[in-house]
């Protein structure tokens, strides 16, 4: 996913979008205080959708357009070589995860088995392998097969022990599919918004990103990519939008309909990114993007990892963030701005390692 190569298939928009919903994916993680957050800045509680709710989903897209542009031209080699270092790829960010997972106190008696980078690694070799297994067709059957039938078992499977279909959190049959076998802790209780089968409709998250790359490496010419992009995003978000109607979008339960919407602005996104900088060829300000982009996971891992210093370490009586939103909010700032740039500037904390890395040509493939 991380291949700094400078190959000619290689798309400056795709490399700038990468880091850029890295950046946004640290910002919102790490507010200055989590009481003040302004309501874009949060994910939804349950159905809705934010800025916020945009950012995970945009990311397995750019995964799915990667895929297909890593593994394309090598359909035709050795099958096992592919499925070792896809195997092997998938087990060490899953790994990082869970390391990630027992920060600060490694307490594995209450240890959570889930999160970003667990699906990540299980949608990264789903998909990867699928790629390599079937044709565009096929995927986008795949696709959509899992979507209806998410949908169906949502909203026809009665929740056993209360005798009744459910959507409400932890209640509908996701959660009592996690409840049965998910082993450790759920991220809220008895439920997890990266549990066992809302994985599924990622995975489809995941393929319309490969069908975007597949478009990518057609024989059209650099605007009617940009269009397709632009055209087939708004139809798919708007076909999520109308089956929002009947099946609400919905990030802990990553809905079919939350898929179709949020897959469609990506695939806008990524259009609109493509005209503007790899074919008018404005390029100014994309620099954070690229450089976070060169090493993506590695930034958001470091982003977990200093917040130790200064999220958790106590500083006199309290913590470094808390610190400063309480001095910008003295100064009659209101206290959510104060938390957001507190946010911003924790971004910028992780910029430092980031552009060195990729100033010295260091790219860290997990």
């Amino acid at each position: 996913m991380e291949n700094p190569s400078g190959s000619v298939s290689r798309l400056l928009s795709l490399d700038a979008m990468r880091g850029f919903t890295i950046a946004a994916m640290i910002m919102v993680n790490f507010p200055g205080h989590e009481d003040f957050v302004f309501p874009t800045l949060r994910h939804t509680k349950w159905n809705g959708l934010t800025f916020t709710d945009l950012i995970a989903p945009t990311f397995l897209f750019i995964v799915g357009v990667s895929i297909t542009l890593a593994y394309s031209k090598k359909l035709d080699a050795p099958k096992g070589a592919l499925y070792r270092k896809i195997f092997v790829r998938s087990l060490k960010i899953f790994a990082v995860g869970m390391f990630l997972n027992m920060l600060p106190d490694f307490n594995f008696a209450d240890l959570r088995y889930t999160g970003t980078l667990h699906r990540i690694a299980i949608v990264f070799l789903v998909c990867a392998i699928l790629f390599l297994n079937t044709n565009w067709k096929q995927q986008l059957g795949i696709a959509v097969g899992i979507l209806v039938l998410y949908w169906l078992a949502l909203t026809t499977i009665p929740t056993p022990g209360i005798g009744k279909v459910m959507l409400e959190p932890g209640v509908n049959i996701a959660a009592w599919v996690d409840q049965q076998y998910l082993p450790g802790k759920m991220w809220q209780g008895n439920w997890d918004p990266e549990g066992i089968l809302s994985t599924f409709p990622s995975i489809a998250t995941t393929i319309t990103g490969m069908l975007a790359g597949r478009l990518m490496l057609l024989p059209l010419s650099a605007n009617e990519k940009s269009n397709f992009l632009l055209t087939v995003g708004f139809a798919t978000a708007a076909l999520g939008y109308f089956w929002n109607l009947i099946f609400p979008v919905n990030e802990n339960l990553w809905t079919s309909s939350f898929v179709l919407v949020t897959s469609g602005f990506a695939s806008m996104l990524l259009g609109a990114l493509y005209f503007l900088i790899d074919i008018r060829g404005n390029t100014a300000g994309i620099a954070p993007g690229v450089i976070f982009g060169a090493n993506a996971i590695t930034a958001y891992v470091l982003g977990d990892i200093l917040a130790l210093l200064f999220y958790i370490m106590p500083v006199g009586s309290d913590t470094l963030n808390h610190h400063a939103v309480s001095a910008l909010s003295q100064t009659g700032m209101d206290p959510r701005l104060a938390s957001m740039l507190f946010a911003l500037f924790f971004v910028c904390i992780n910029f430092i390692p980031a552009y060195l890395l990729y100033k010295k040509r260091i790219f860290i493939k997990l």
